[in-house]
């Protein structure tokens, strides 16, 4: 019928699939806009729907295949991951359908083996095999009517930039799946449509692919002439003429004005503005930026006391770094789980409002809530929250910076010595599945996992115990002749000299340091504890200073056959919240070079 989707646009995609029909309870019917002479009826009754491949002079391929997010049942058993949506930046992040009662191999059937094969066709190198590679049309569910169900919103065409294999979690059962990054394109040029006539197109038998390109989107076309490396130019971006307005489109056909999917990113209010030591909101995050925003957050007063709302909840946002998860999450989850915790580790006589740190950290500039058409200076309630199925967490940026393990444990530290130092440390961090930050050692599992890096070996008959090398033990002590590298104390026994020997990275979780020599000190039992606790640490000058206030009480001694590796000690300062050395603004280091 050459009728095209519309980018924003909402369509009743329910049981009634009669196509005749272009209006269902006030909206386009979705299989009136799709109806064809010759493609079957579309399908989105799944999370991800390929049309059936056809027959065409260059080879089989499918017309497109439709991928549709809903995140009603986001973090349930049957729906056990939260799809990520930037429309903004022209991003999704979209997860495969592997589920924990799955026994067969991971991508063989279903969906992840149609967006694996999908995968492959953009990535390829040349014109001609791009020209056949299978468009994404991607759909996010909606609600309308007071319903969740029977309504999509069109958010584009993607192509997939790449895919990751990970582990996901339900009901305590861990499963493997895939996980995608979505490239969305940009559609301006098109009036943010995409004419139905190019998936019939590509789903005519008599076409080439080369062929089927004079339907196509120009974003599309060229993608398809450049590939992946014109993805910057080509992708879609929304930003606002004016900071902190909302963007308006009109459409061809449509006098109404259509609010922007997703509010751009607004300018912090001028309270917040003061408190962030010059850090504009233009600027490139940077890791020293991002601790400084930390250590500036503007809190709630209660008292004389501060409001523990705000570093909770970056606890828990940077918590889902740590464990691999998505950086944003619906507001529904945030509600149950931020708000926990805010219950257990919050002011004793304060309110449970998780909707505040919620909707205001986004003055941090750490911090994004995608849907909701207001100023982070406004008030907002959780029906409003509810109401736009909100989003939020940390910025892609700022959790892009938390990936790497120094950042990470230097925000955990500022936020638990600058807002937090009053609560239980090791219950809030076990409460997070954050155990071990708290404590240079970490903590040994209690069952096997992989690990990261190059860890100390364990057991695996009975409990899984770290396995420590005595020889190197032996050989640290006999070097300094069992006096302390911090105070130089020789401990006297009945039969001789004691120390103790402490590892800089510890060999628990989470930090899985490597039992070898360079990552070793001889210490005496009470500096031992010192060093374990994060009370003191060793300054790029070696110079020993206490965490507290960072008071220098003496310099580290160093035997020459003695190397040890600076980036040991720099995890550990790390921990403490005392690593001084230049951050890096991307990416983590290889700690075991």
């Amino acid at each position: 019928m050459g009728s095209q989707l519309r980018v924003g646009e909402v369509l009743r995609s329910g049981r009634d699939t009669d196509a005749a029909k272009a209006l269902i309870d006030g909206y386009p019917n979705i299989h009136h806009v799709t109806a064809s002479r010759i493609l079957p009826q579309i399908q989105l009754s799944k999370g991800i729907n390929a049309m059936a491949k056809v027959k065409a002079p260059d080879g089989r391929r499918h017309p497109a295949v439709l991928i549709r997010s809903s995140p009603w049942k986001a973090g349930s058993a049957e729906t056990p991951w939260h799809d990520v949506f930037d429309l903004d930046n022209g991003r999704v992040r979209y997860f495969g359908d592997h589920r924990v009662e799955h026994n067969h191999p991971l991508g063989s059937r279903g969906g992840n083996k149609t967006l694996l094969e999908v995968f492959a066709g953009h990535q390829a190198l040349t014109v001609e095999q791009r020209a056949a590679a299978v468009p994404l049309l991607v759909f996010e569910a909606a609600t309308r009517n007071r319903t969740p169900k029977g309504y999509v919103a069109f958010r584009g065409v993607a192509v997939i930039e790449q895919h990751e294999r990970i582990e996901q979690e339900t009901a305590g059962q861990s499963f493997p799946n895939y996980r995608y990054e979505l490239a969305v394109l940009d559609l301006s040029a098109d009036e943010d449509r995409v004419d139905w006539s190019w998936i019939e197109a590509r789903g005519n038998t008599t076409l080439a692919a080369s062929d089927t390109l004079d339907h196509a989107p120009r974003s599309w076309r060229r993608w398809v002439k450049h590939g992946h490396a014109v993805l910057p130019e080509v992708r879609r971006r929304v930003s606002d003429p004016v900071p902190g307005s909302v963007t308006s489109r009109r459409t061809a056909g449509n006098d109404r004005k259509q609010p922007a999917l997703f509010p751009s990113p607004r300018q912090q209010d001028e309270a917040a503005a003061t408190s962030l030591a010059g850090a504009g909101p233009l600027e490139e995050l940077t890791a020293a930026t991002l601790l400084a925003r930390l250590k500036g957050l503007r809190v709630h007063q209660q008292e004389g006391r501060r409001s523990r709302h705000k570093p909770l909840a970056l606890m828990w946002g940077i918590s889902r770094v740590a464990a691999g998860k998505p950086h944003l999450a619906p507001w529904p989850q945030f509600r149950v789980e931020a708000g926990a915790l805010l219950s257990e580790f919050g002011l004793p006589d304060s309110a449970v409002t998780p909707e505040y740190p919620f909707w205001r950290l986004q003055t941090s500039l750490l911090w994004h809530v995608h849907g909701v058409p207001h100023a982070p200076s406004d008030k907002v309630h959780a029906a409003t929250l509810d109401r736009f199925n909100a989003e939020g967490g940390l910025t892609e940026q700022a959790a892009k910076l938390l990936e790497d393990p120094y950042v990470r444990s230097q925000a955990f530290a500022i936020l638990r010595e600058h807002y937090l130092a009053d609560v239980n440390q090791h219950d809030l961090m076990a409460r997070l599945g954050l155990s071990g930050y708290e404590i240079a050692s970490g903590v040994v599992d209690t069952s096997e996992e992989e690990q990261e890096y190059v860890p100390a070996p364990r057991r695996t008959h009975g409990s899984p115990a770290i396995v420590r090398n005595t020889a190197l033990t032996a050989q640290v002590k006999s070097l300094y002749g069992d006096r302390c590298q911090i105070c130089g104390l020789q401990l006297s026994t009945r039969y001789g000299t004691y120390s103790e020997a402490a590892h800089i990275r510890g060999l628990g979780r989470p930090h899985h340091g490597p039992d070898e020599l360079p990552n070793l000190l001889v210490l005496c039992p009470n500096h031992h504890v010192q060093f374990d606790t994060l009370a003191l640490y060793i300054d790029i000058d070696d110079t020993i200073r206490m965490t507290a206030d960072d008071s220098p009480t003496g310099k580290l001694r160093r035997h020459p056959d003695h190397q040890i590796r600076e980036h040991h000690l720099r995890y550990h300062r790390a921990l403490c919240g005392r690593d001084t050395t230049t951050l890096p603004s991307q990416g983590a280091p290889h700690l075991f070079s």
